[in-house]
């Protein structure tokens, strides 16, 4: 079964896509927790990090690397944060990897 994420990059769920390539996907959050939230997630499903295998280390990179670019485009010049969340514990609500960049505001430390 295709998760949201799959989906959303087949085209079969409406986005306006932020960033997309043939690697990645980004979009805005649709329950933002800052001004600026977008999701950066791969086009292949990967269940979520712990479940990364040595084959998706260059995958991983690029879109660590695609982050600062989006966030770029987004105009988040005074800073920004990236979060993964791995595991319901942690409050992941769709298994499918993602990378949450957030933005636009004061972002204190500890989160939540």
């Amino acid at each position: 079964m295709k998760t949201l994420f799959q989906k959303i990059a087949d085209g079969e769920i409406p986005a306006k896509f932020v960033y997309k390539d043939d690697f990645c996907a980004a979009i805005n959050d649709i329950n933002p927790q800052a001004p600026t939230h977008v999701l950066l997630f791969p086009i292949e499903p990967i269940e979520r990090l712990e479940k990364a295998e040595g084959r998706h280390a260059e995958l991983l990179g690029h879109m660590m690397l695609c982050v600062p670019k989006i966030a770029e485009k987004c105009g988040l010049k005074d800073g920004f944060r990236v979060v993964i969340n791995n595991g319901v514990q942690a409050g992941e609500t769709v298994p499918h990897l993602h990378i949450h960049i957030l933005g636009g505001r004061s972002l204190h430390w500890p989160p939540g």
